[in-house]
């Protein structure tokens, strides 16, 4: 990063966005500025338009500027629901290209990659990609390499894939800037392991019996599973990719998991059926065809079966819990 007195940070605020991704970046910032003892960081609130702007929980910010208004900042940092758009997206795509050119680090946090991404100003970058939207952001933007790491810094594009991960990009500005000590002694403060993120994969709800990692057998069958949801594979062609028997396959899956190896796989589609309902504008039937269904009906019955709730009754239901302003996901 460009060493300056102050280093600035710009935080572009849009309706939805994480209100727990933005504290967990300024509130080590501040700490760091009152231990050293001098101002080393400084940052604003940004919103499109300059207006307010409602988080997720429905706290409401009030920004400093607008985007368009936006200068002297080192670093822009996007915050955002995946399925927040501009109001006016080709003013806006257009101010961040132009601070690119000028130098200014971009990064976005969580949901803020999408919107990123939109601005067409990762091209050949590697993005750190939250699991729960993975899907949804493979679909939108198949060209763009999605990582399951927590950070990744690419040349100057920061790409982080959550709140705590967010605390942890801010210790390594503060690293950088002010040195361990004062770092350690900000993670001390909040009580916040010190660790240095960069290459640390996320960590993944996985189902097992003991809350452990998956046996060597289970979690390679798991990796077939997810080749191409597309096409779905059958127990017996894994099993024989493996070179063990079906049987096999099923007693390492029930005693690691409690399920039959169908279930869970069917678990996982489920699972990546339920990320693109809620994160990705896929119609239903083209969602069904992503996770190996060949027409909409069967998936309907098994979503509804794991969720409670149809595809549609769930995009509605999610719909109704976002912000004005945070664009509802197409409920077809």
């Amino acid at each position: 990063m460009h060493k300056s007195k102050i280093i600035q940070i710009g935080f572009l605020i849009s309706p939805d966005f994480p209100m727990a991704c933005l504290t967990s970046m300024i509130e080590p910032l501040r700490a760091a500025n009152e231990i050293a003892g001098t101002t080393s960081f400084g940052w604003s609130l940004i919103s499109e338009q300059g207006t307010k702007v409602v988080s997720s929980a429905g706290v409401s910010f009030e920004p400093d500027i607008s985007l368009k208004d936006v200068s002297g900042v080192d670093l822009l940092i996007l915050l955002s629901s995946p399925v927040s758009k501009f109001a006016n997206p080709k003013s806006a795509h257009g101010v961040l290209r132009s601070l690119d050119r000028q130098g200014v680090i971009l990064g976005g946090v969580s949901g803020g990659v999408f919107p990123l991404v939109r601005a067409g100003v990762m091209e050949g970058h590697r993005c750190s990609v939250h699991w729960c939207y993975e899907a949804a952001f493979r679909s939108e933007f198949p060209t763009i390499e999605a990582v399951d790491e927590v950070i990744v810094q690419d040349g100057r594009r920061y790409t982080v894939s959550g709140a705590a991960a967010a605390f942890d990009l801010a210790l390594q500005l503060i690293d950088d800037e002010l040195g361990v000590d004062i770092a350690n002694e900000v993670a001390c403060w909040f009580q916040h392991p010190m660790t240095a993120a960069k290459g640390v994969k996320q960590r993944v709800p996985i189902q097992t019996n003991d809350n452990g990692a998956l046996p060597d057998l289970v979690g390679r069958a798991v990796s077939l599973f997810s080749e191409d949801l597309s096409n779905p594979i059958s127990v017996a062609e894994v099993a024989l990719r493996l070179g063990v028997t079906p049987r096999q396959v099923e007693r390492a899956f029930k005693k690691a998991t409690g399920q039959n190896p169908t279930h869970y796989y069917r678990a996982m589609r489920m699972k990546i059926a339920r990320q693109l309902v809620q994160h990705s504008s896929e119609s239903i039937a083209q969602i069904a065809f992503a996770v190996g269904y060949a027409t909409s009906t069967p998936l309907i019955a098994h979503y509804k079966h794991a969720f409670g709730v149809t595809p549609h009754q769930d995009r509605t239901q999610i719909n109704a819990f976002r912000v004005l302003g945070s664009a509802p996901v197409p409920s077809t």
